[in-house]
């Protein structure tokens, strides 16, 4: 469990300067007014395609897998959107990390709080279920300006992105688990408190079952949710921040928490949670990280996606 980091010497190695420099600049660039930024954010993430040619790459093929129904001019607008939402995606991670919290709240709205505060009646945990959009870090700042929670992640192989990214998450929340620490998350758990994890990405063949996925049948699909259900018995409740269209601002959707998620068939379960997730997706399709390799683990003997 990964509190507040204490600053060091060794972090001032010449090493870490152009991380440094980087976040040096972010801090300065989001000084700006929002809409200026969101403009800005937009238009980086667009001119950022002449640059990412193989991510835009994946991005298509994403697209083409999981909307194979969607006419091509649809899908290409669909990817330079994307794009926009990417460079939005930078922007919204320097408002995370350094604005204040009185200027992050003037900027967010919240409905279903009410499902959060009623799932942990009686002290039980919840297992806050995320998606990776492109505002994942804006959104954990304000679920924590709602109510200060524990997130799962992986550390930074920079020592010094990973000092910068830990106290900027943790401005709002009490602390970052590990996601290879079950026994931290479920003793969370157990103790009440509210834990974010997302299950939409893969995280490789260790760990993981196949289920459908939009039109992709056989998903690699992580079972952390359904061992954590069964093994700390939390409330389920998906967790989402969607930028409105038009750059005004974001809303925090709280969801009821998952009534029947099905808690004796480890199949069943990752079919369910992965038509969770296509349910959040599609409230912002154009905002959701699909440059990730989504679906880079195949069955044994299947031919790669891409």
């Amino acid at each position: 469990m990964k509190r507040p980091p204490n600053f060091h010497a060794a972090l001032l190695h010449p090493r870490y300067w152009p991380t440094w420099f980087g976040l040096a600049a972010l801090f300065l660039l989001v000084q700006l007014p929002y809409p200026l930024l969101h403009k800005l954010g937009t238009w980086l993430g667009r001119f950022s395609m002449r640059f990412l040619a193989h991510r835009v790459e994946i991005t298509r093929r994403n697209l083409e897998l999981c909307f194979p129904e969607m006419d091509r001019q649809q899908r290409e607008r669909l990817v330079t959107d994307n794009f926009a939402a990417l460079g939005m995606g930078l922007i919204e991670t320097g408002i995370a990390w350094f604005w204040s919290d009185r200027r992050v709240k003037r900027w967010f709205t919240v409905s279903g709080l009410d499902n959060l505060q009623a799932a942990q009646q009686g002290g039980r945990g919840v297992l806050v279920i995320g998606v990776h959009f492109m505002s994942l870090e804006l959104g954990g700042r304000a679920m924590g300006l709602c109510q200060p929670m524990m997130a799962m992640y992986r550390p930074h192989n920079n020592k010094a992105m990973e000092w910068a990214q830990t106290k900027g998450r943790m401005r709002s929340n009490k602390a970052m688990l590990d996601r290879k620490e079950l026994r931290a998350m479920v003793q969370a758990l157990k103790g009440g408190e509210a834990v974010w994890f997302a299950p939409d990405q893969d995280y490789g063949p260790r760990g993981s079952v196949f289920a459908p996925l939009f039109a992709v049948e056989q998903a690699a699909t992580t079972n952390g949710t359904f061992v954590l259900a069964r093994m700390a018995q939390p409330a389920l409740l998906p967790v989402v921040l969607i930028r409105r269209q038009q750059g005004d601002g974001y809303d925090l959707l709280i969801g009821a928490a998952l009534e029947d998620y099905p808690l004796d068939n480890e199949l069943a379960a990752a079919a369910y949670m992965n038509k969770v997730i296509e349910r959040e997706i599609m409230r912002a399709p154009e905002q959701y990280m699909w440059l990730h390799r989504r679906f880079k683990t195949r069955p044994p003997g299947a031919p790669s996606l891409y």
